[in-house]
């Protein structure tokens, strides 16, 4: 008995390295159509409600347009942010240049040669490794584009397809299972994305506010940066930190500012994020920071930012999975961060 608990143990652990093998190779294919069934999941009410009003078809185009108009909008808004950004500093280099010539002094005093340091590690061709880069990036956005909207479209096809194979199955406790664990899941994706954006809209206007009240340039900029990012947990929060706190140093050139801001801007995200969102979000999508931060991590080391995006509704999806059987409600109710109820 102990060898067969032993052997089942390895076989488990072996077809899981094969499965993370393999979806960490099949991130071109695998991270679109993760994030097509998320977003089908989102947009599947707004296209049912249409469908008992107009044509299918129709239901389907007003759906798509409105989901691309959403995802066009927030791209759109974080462009628009960084690019006034990167505006303010190119046409504020006089401010970079003194800061650097008052850090590579003060460096200079405390016998640090920055100066030398740059120069040894210099290397003129690190610029066509980013510009690649860039392309490569590119390349990678624009497949996951094109592969993301043909799964949704096929996915908001067949949802009511789906649905009526499920119930022609002869098995009655797996296709209640299914059912079941299907409408779970949505119901929490919708939910889940409902909170992020409320938190994220206080998280922008929040943001915004202090830049305002504190004198930091581009105000708007930062709290639109701050709304789009928030919608990527812990990571995009850190990056609409970090951002401001350095352009507060070039605008300043005060460490002290510097500080102050970047302790404040944490203090904002640490009560919304950490605070505010779980008393809304309820246990229904409480779990413990610890899971948040291995998801987002974990997925972001398989699928990068998509990864991040997507990391945490999955965890949702595989603890809603977990719930509905005897055998793997423990793992939910040790990885949450309130009290569930048995399914």
């Amino acid at each position: 008995m102990k060898h067969d608990g032993v052997v089942r143990i390895s076989l488990l652990l072996i077809a899981s390295i094969i499965t993370l093998a393999a979806l960490y190779y099949s991130q071109a294919i695998m991270a679109p159509v993760t994030f097509a069934l998320f977003t089908v999941a989102i947009a599947w009410p707004l296209q049912s409600a249409l469908q008992k009003r107009i044509p299918v078809l129709l239901a389907l185009v007003v759906t798509i347009v409105v989901t691309l108009a959403v995802l066009a909008i927030l791209i759109f808004l974080v462009v628009w942010g960084f690019g006034l950004v990167f505006q303010w500093v190119i046409n504020n280099t006089d401010r970079i240049q003194t800061l650097y010539a008052q850090a590579t002094e003060w460096l200079d005093s405390h016998g640090v040669s920055i100066t030398n340091l740059v120069a040894d590690s210099y290397n003129p061709g690190w610029i066509i490794g980013a510009i690649r880069e860039v392309g490569g990036r590119s390349y990678g956005l624009v497949s996951f584009i094109v592969i993301a909207f043909a799964f949704i479209v096929l996915g908001l096809l067949e949802v009511d397809i789906a649905r009526r194979n499920v119930e022609h199955l002869n098995s009655q406790s797996l296709r209640r299972s299914l059912l079941q664990g299907a409408e779970k899941i949505a119901d929490k994706f919708q939910k889940y994305m409902v909170v992020r954006t409320t938190m994220s809209l206080l998280t922008g206007v929040v943001v915004w506010s202090f830049a305002l009240v504190a004198g930091i340039e581009l105000a708007t900029a930062w709290g639109v940066i701050a709304f789009v990012l928030n919608y990527i947990p812990f990571i995009g929060p850190f990056i609409a930190t970090v951002f401001p706190t350095l352009f507060v140093l070039v605008q300043t050139g005060s460490w002290q500012v510097c500080f102050a801001v970047f302790v404040c801007l944490n203090i904002i995200q640490f009560v919304i994020g950490s605070y505010l969102e779980p008393r809304i979000a309820g246990a229904a999508l409480s779990m413990s920071p610890f899971v948040v931060l291995l998801a987002v991590f974990f997925w972001s080391f398989l699928w990068g930012i998509a990864g991040a995006f997507i990391g945490l509704p999955i965890m949702i999806a595989i603890l809603t999975i977990c719930e509905q059987h005897k055998s793997t409600e423990a793992i939910a109710l040790l990885l949450s961060a309130g009290e569930r109820k048995s399914a």
